[in-house]
């Protein structure tokens, strides 16, 4: 009988190294050739577990790819290079990248992305919080780690997604600071003295986003059907290199070395002094002579839900029909340095607003109407979805206004009022308890005569006489 062993079955033997082994195997590569499995381990009952685990792999279909697996920031760089930047938008993408250099490298950069270890991601998660990183922060890195372990699953590149095994920290909803009634017309008043008020007008009153506000264009005003299209939104991309090597084009911008403690060069910073640059630094892309892809850029709202049309509050159309005579005369003044970008909210030179600007502008009008600090979106989304709220709209028509895909959506960016709370619950208990009856008064003598009266009064006289 031949000692041969049969197709697909597996081998254990001892080594003359003192290890024990075992091969299994699983099919063939790309190439043709057998793909066989080597495992190891220092005893008997420790191989056949691992071999039989390979073989539970191999028969389930859940075996992972042929080949050494890359380690996670390998897979990271390969996942945001190739799978994630044909789905993601710029700004995700941005923020994907940002949130992979500056946590999951530096925290399990270096393991191989099959020996990963739920361990090792909470050590992670620990430490970024430790280093003063709000849960919310972590959530967002739990879940962009999480969604490329997903697609190295899919391809057999790790038996499983480790992710899914570890808790992230609970994150508190950030909660709403919407203006009231008092404040919002406040506001207002305080934005009608700059040139900049019908902006501030479609912002609180409207709800529209910054980037919407800011990236509206006359082509998608229809003022005759008292309608804004907001097809387009303005935002700011990060540049990016358009040279061939990025690496040598920001050479002269690259700081390995930490700044001093007194440093003066960003003693301006509001954020303190950037970090050193890592060797392989490719950044500095906002200097390369052939910089791509960013600056402010119009681009398409995340959701088709955010292009429906909103109808415009018939008492702002003067406004912007006086809006429309006063950009005239700016275009005008301008003469060759305008710039025609087709913007509602335009800078002196024809230019879409700067939305940093816009922000210390908003800052600014809080001071001057005495409202204490908050954030934009209270101020006009939570805004507009609170006062529609007060106002009776049911929530399917906020939601249509604010153009939400779900109405739970809607629900987080309406906040009660506590007078309102009040009101109610001061009809409940009239509902529950009426209120005592009016006390009876003692009838009152009153010297207006009825006709019944003058009646009696003359049939009185005619029977005396």
């Amino acid at each position: 009988m031949s000692p041969r062993k049969p197709n697909m079955e597996s081998s254990i033997y001892f080594g003359t190294d003192g290890w024990w082994h075992g091969r299994v195997t699983m099919g063939v590569k790309n190439d043709g050739s057998p793909d066989r499995r080597h495992r190891r381990a220092k005893t008997e009952p420790e191989i056949k577990r691992k071999v039989r685990e390979l073989e539970r792999q191999r028969d389930q279909g859940r075996a992972p790819a042929a080949g050494r697996k890359p380690t996670v920031a390998k897979w990271m760089e390969t996942y945001l290079t190739d799978i994630a930047s044909l789905k993601l938008k710029p700004r995700s993408l941005d923020d994907y990248w940002s949130k992979t250099r500056n946590d999951i490298i530096p925290g399990v950069g270096q393991h191989r992305i099959d020996k990963l270890q739920p361990e090792h991601l909470e050590r992670m998660y620990r430490a970024l919080l430790d280093a003063g990183h709000a849960p919310s922060h972590v959530v967002k890195v739990h879940r962009i780690l999480s969604r490329a372990l997903k697609i190295a699953h899919r391809r057999r590149i790790v038996g499983e997604n480790i992710a899914t095994l570890v808790d992230p920290p609970s994150v508190d909803e950030t909660e709403a600071n919407p203006f009231t009634k008092e404040e919002a017309k406040a506001f207002l008043e305080a934005a009608a003295k700059r040139p900049t008020f019908m902006r501030w007008i479609v912002g609180v009153g409207m709800g529209f986003r910054q980037g919407e506000t800011l990236g509206l264009r006359w082509p998608y005003v229809d003022l005759e059907a008292e309608l804004f299209h907001p097809q387009w939104q303005l935002q700011r991309l990060t540049w990016r290199h358009g040279c061939d090597d990025p690496r040598a084009c920001g050479a002269r911008l690259h700081r390995f070395e930490p700044c001093p403690p007194e440093c003066s060069t960003h003693k301006g910073y509001k954020r303190g002094c950037p970090k050193p640059c890592a060797k392989t630094c490719t950044k500095h892309a906002s200097a390369c002579p052939e910089r791509k892809e960013g600056g402010l850029v119009f681009t398409r709202p995340k959701t088709k839900k955010s292009r429906d049309a909103v109808p415009i509050p018939p008492v702002f159309v003067p406004f912007l029909h006086e809006h429309t005579a006063q950009q005239a005369e700016l275009r005008a003044a301008a003469g060759e340095l305008w710039q025609e970008h087709h913007v509602v909210f335009s800078r002196l030179d024809g230019r879409p607003l700067d939305p940093r600007a816009d922000y210390e502008e908003f800052k600014d009008l809080l001071k001057e109407a005495g409202i204490d600090d908050r954030r934009l979106y209270d101020g006009s989304r939570h805004t507009a979805g609170t006062i529609l709220n007060e106002l009776g709209v049911d929530m399917p028509t906020i939601m249509e206004i604010l153009r939400h895909t779900q109405i739970s959506q809607t629900r987080r960016y309406v906040k009660g009022r506590s007078h309102l709370s009040k009101d109610a619950m001061r009809r409940m208990g009239e509902f529950f308890v009426p209120a005592p009856p009016a006390a009876v008064q003692d009838p009152t003598e009153t010297r207006t005569e009825t006709a019944v009266t003058r009646a009696e009064r003359s049939r009185r006289r005619r029977r005396i006489r």
